[in-house]
């Protein structure tokens, strides 16, 4: 998806179309979840601080993220299964397609591409750029290339000369640091790369590094598109906009994140185990705690309630940023509940149920935890 977050906002209100939009973190400590291709001409771009965003697009539309992007990408990922039930989602907004299956009843990769852009286009106002290639690796180079709103197209006979004349950043696993050493060996493009000598690019970054340069300059990446994506955690955590001084502050937050990890194990049919606090104080010095359940749950409370114990023994001074993960899952109709002697028979799960419907019927913020509404405005949650 084209600039996604900015994108859905647009669709949602068409008076911001054609405008510097930006999706951020309104805070002292807001970054930038998402511009615009107009922002972008002032050199806004994600991760950006939110502050200095500012100064560089005095006149962008600036907007707190909402919670209607998962639902579109939920449905973007529906229309992708349409043509093939080959998709591995890599993000909320960006997925790898096998469509080798496909092409003799609906037709060509081209055709596929141009259905699915049009499809997207017309069911939910937004954009996508579509990369065909043999490789996950050249198609993702194609969609960068074709960027904004394209449909960019490597046939095999050309692989070679599209990919060699790229800049050696656009290879995966390049950063600063091993673009800084390969320049000094004279390197400029993918191309140089591939006619480097594997011994002395080994010298360079390391063996590990070079093998992994060296097989993308030639287009060698024989990684399948994996359908299934077993998630191994699930997680949230919140920055706040002043440090937190004590749990009379960050405690409700906690809550909130606790609750929302268990509703998003619940949808996806898993429980955990095991519970991990993760702390940031104002130094920005972090820490983590962790402990195991005596069974696996995907209720909130429980969450919370081991989350909480161990925050209240780790958090010694004031609070930057806040987290809970959960993990060691397994799905949650294998484990089964029972009642507990003592325990009501219908309990928190029951409630964070009827949470759960209430905010897919009236939105995610329509119940909230009491403790946090006067916090609104203090912390920047972050899935």
């Amino acid at each position: 998806m084209d600039a996604f977050f900015a994108s859905v906002e647009i669709a949602r209100d068409p008076s911001l179309r054609g405008k510097p939009v930006i999706v951020a973190g309104l805070g002292p400590r807001g970054v930038v979840s998402a511009a615009s291709y107009e922002a972008r001409k002032y050199g806004v771009h994600s991760a950006l601080p939110t502050a200095i965003a500012r100064r560089r697009c005095p006149g962008g539309v600036f907007m707190t993220p909402t919670t209607s992007y998962g639902e579109v990408s939920r449905a973007v990922m529906a229309i992708f299964r349409e043509y093939t039930p080959h998709v591995q989602p890599i993000s909320v907004d960006e997925a790898f397609l096998d469509v080798s299956g496909a092409r003799r009843l609906i037709g060509s990769p081209a055709e596929i591409g141009h259905r699915i852009r049009r499809r997207v286009r017309e069911e939910h106002d937004i954009t996508c750029t579509v990369g065909i290639a043999s490789t996950k690796f050249l198609a993702k180079l194609a969609s960068e290339a074709a960027k904004p709103d394209g449909l960019g197209i490597v046939p095999c006979a050309t692989e070679l000369e599209f990919l060699h004349r790229l800049p050696i950043r656009a290879v995966w696993g390049i950063g600063e640091k091993t673009a800084q050493k390969l320049t000094r060996l004279g390197m400029r493009t993918v191309g140089d790369i591939a006619r480097l000598d594997v011994d002395a690019l080994t010298a360079s970054v390391g063996t590990a590094s070079a093998e992994h340069l060296w097989a993308l300059a030639r287009n060698i990446d024989p990684r399948p598109v994996r359908p299934e994506r077993v998630e191994k955690s699930i997680s949230n955590e919140t920055t706040f906009g002043r440090d937190a001084p004590d749990g009379s502050v960050w405690g409700p937050t906690l809550l909130e994140l606790s609750r929302k990890v268990a509703s998003r194990a619940r949808a996806a049919g898993w429980a955990g185990r095991g519970v991990t606090v993760k702390i940031r104080f104002g130094d920005f010095r972090t820490i983590t705690r962790s402990r195991m359940l005596s069974a696996p749950t995907d209720v909130g409370h429980e969450i919370y309630a081991a989350a909480r114990e161990l925050a209240d023994t780790a958090a010694t001074a004031p609070v930057r940023l806040i987290g809970v993960r959960l993990d060691h899952l397994v799905e949650a109709a294998a484990v089964g509940r029972q009642v507990a002697l003592g325990e009501p028979e219908h309990g928190w799960r029951d409630i964070e149920t009827a949470i759960d419907s209430a905010a897919a019927k009236f939105g995610k913020g329509a119940v909230r935890s009491a403790g946090r509404l006067k916090r609104d405005g203090d912390a920047r949650t972050r899935d």
